[in-house]
């Protein structure tokens, strides 16, 4: 299982979720919003030292749908320049705000795309008991979940879901762990929902 965050980092909330993975040696993957990096830089490197993945989530979350080729190097690119001076020169996949792109974008997106095939909406009532019933109930082998780490009410269904998928016997990687333990060769402009 790939469990995934969006429109972080938020040193209240993700302190706490990064916390919580690293008590159950749970990987995950962050995509972050490039202009939410500054003054949380030590955040996103304690991402990188304990095994998560990085990804970008574009610098001020716009819609990559309709955009001009300058738009989309401008949004990912100043996200993935401010990751390279903090982390080191890595492959930071692109999951577009709100799981929008069109073909053009795919194309001049650098990188793989990711979107999810478990969204319980965790944004909408911010109810903890009502996320992690919806994933637990939707999840299998190769699912890709999409929570946000900037609600206290989906870091604590994150950790919960967590515990609970382990006890079946699940265990939690990044979404690249993810691709590779299924054989699948990430490709950049391609879009992966699963890894099935």
């Amino acid at each position: 299982i790939a469990i995934t965050f969006d429109d972080g980092p938020r040193r209240e909330t993700t302190e706490r979720l990064l916390a919580g993975l690293a008590e159950r040696g749970a990987r995950a993957t962050f995509f972050l919003i490039g202009k939410q990096i500054e003054g949380n830089e030590d955040l996103v490197e304690r991402m990188q030292a304990e095994g998560h993945q990085i990804g970008s989530h574009t610098w001020n979350h716009v819609r990559l749908l309709g955009v001009t080729e300058e738009t989309i190097r401008q949004e990912v690119g100043q996200t993935e320049a401010a990751l390279e001076s903090l982390l080191g020169g890595e492959d930071y996949w692109l999951r577009p705000p709100y799981g929008i792109i069109d073909d053009a974008g795919l194309r001049w997106a650098g990188s793989p795309v990711v979107l999810w095939s478990v969204d319980p909406e965790d944004w909408k009532d911010q109810d903890t008991g009502r996320v992690v019933g919806s994933v637990l109930s939707h999840v299998e082998d190769g699912s890709i979940i999409l929570l946000h780490d900037i609600y206290d009410s989906s870091v604590d269904a994150a950790l919960q879901i967590a515990d609970a998928l382990s006890g079946q016997g699940y265990c939690f990687v990044t979404v690249e762990q993810l691709l590779q333990a299924k054989g699948i060769q990430p490709q950049d402009g391609t879009v992966y929902r699963c890894a099935k």
